[in-house]
C-alpha cells in the first residue's frame, strides 16, 4: 500500500512538470486558431509550422551559436572551477579558509551590481560586441561550482594523494591524473547545470549582441517574438514552435546524461 501511494504521488508530481512542455509541443503543432484551445492533441494536426518559422528566421544559425556558447561556456565554467576548488580542497596555507569565504561572499552579489562594470571592461578589450562576454568569464569560476566541486574533492582518499605526491607526482599530475577522474560525477553536473544556464540566458545576449548572425536561442526566441507576438493577428503557432527547438535539446541532454547527473548529485547530498 505504501508502494502505491509512493508511486501515484510520484505519477502526479511527474504529470504537473511533464504537462507545460507537452503544452508546448501540443500547441506547437496546431493552427492558429486553436493554438490556445488546451486540447493535450492537436487537431488538426499542423506541421508546417515548423517549416513556416526556419524559413522565417534562421534558426539553425542561433541553434548552432547556442551550442558553441554554451559548451564553451559550460567547459570555462568546468575547468576555471575545478582548478580552484581543488586548491582550496588539497593544500593548506595562511588564509585559506578567509578567502574561501570571500569567495562564497560573491555569491550575494546580485548580478545587476557588476553588469556595468563588466560590460565596460569587455568594451576596453574591444569585445562587448562579441559571443567572447558569454563564455570567457567563466574562465575564472563560480562560486557555487567551486563550492560544490570541493566537497567533492574532499570526499576524495588525502592518503593516496599523499603518497602520490611522495612519489614525486606534481600538483598538476594530482589534479589531471586523480582527481578529475574521481571526480568525474560532480564535474559532469557542473558542466550539466552550466550548459544549462548558458542556454537560457537571455540577459548577456540582450546585452551583448547586436548582430543577428550572432545571436543565440533566446535572444533569436525575443526577435521571433517581437516579430510574430504581437499586433492582432499574433502567430503564436510560430512563437511555440520556435521555443519547442529551443527546448528540446536541453530535454534531449538530461536524458542522456541523467545517470550521472542523479548520480553526482546523490553523491555531493551524501556526502
Amino acid at each position: 500500500m505504501k508502494r502505491v501511494a509512493v508511486w501515484s504521488g510520484l505519477l502526479v508530481v511527474a504529470v504537473a512538470f511533464g504537462y507545460p512542455f507537452w503544452w508546448l509541443v501540443s500547441a506547437s503543432l496546431k493552427d492558429r486558431p486553436h493554438v490556445f484551445d488546451n486540447a493535450l492533441l492537436p487537431s488538426p494536426f499542423t506541421p508546417g509550422n515548423y517549416v513556416e518559422v526556419w524559413r522565417a528566421v534562421p534558426l539553425l544559425t542561433w541553434t548552432f551559436n547556442s551550442v558553441a556558447v554554451g559548451v564553451a561556456a559550460a567547459l570555462a565554467a568546468t575547468a576555471g572551477s575545478a582548478v580552484v576548488a581543488f586548491g582550496f580542497a588539497m593544500f593548506r596555507f595562511r588564509g585559506r579558509d578567509l578567502l574561501f569565504g570571500v569567495v562564497l561572499a560573491t555569491m550575494m552579489l546580485p548580478g545587476a551590481v557588476t553588469m556595468v562594470p563588466v560590460y565596460l571592461e569587455w568594451h576596453a578589450l574591444g569585445l562587448a560586441t562579441t559571443q567572447v562576454p558569454l563564455w570567457a568569464q567563466n574562465l575564472f569560476g563560480s562560486a557555487f561550482y567551486i563550492f560544490l566541486l570541493r566537497q567533492f574533492f574532499l570526499a576524495l582518499p588525502r592518503e593516496v594523494f599523499d603518497a602520490a605526491r611522495v612519489d614525486g607526482a606534481s600538483a598538476w599530475r594530482l589534479f589531471t591524473s586523480m582527481a578529475v577522474p574521481l571526480a568525474r560525477p560532480g564535474l559532469i553536473v557542473v558542466f550539466v547545470f552550466e550548459l544549462k544556464a548558458a542556454w537560457t540566458d537571455l540577459v548577456k545576449p540582450l546585452i551583448y549582441l547586436r548582430d543577428p548572425a550572432l545571436y543565440t536561442l533566446p535572444r533569436g526566441l525575443k526577435t521571433v517574438l517581437d516579430r510574430f507576438g504581437e499586433g492582432g493577428e499574433a502567430q503564436w503557432e510560430l512563437v511555440l514552435a520556435a521555443s519547442t527547438v529551443a527546448t528540446v535539446p536541453m530535454v534531449a541532454l538530461f536524458l542522456v546524461a541523467q545517470r550521472y547527473f542523479v548520480r553526482g548529485t546523490v553523491t555531493q547530498h551524501v556526502e
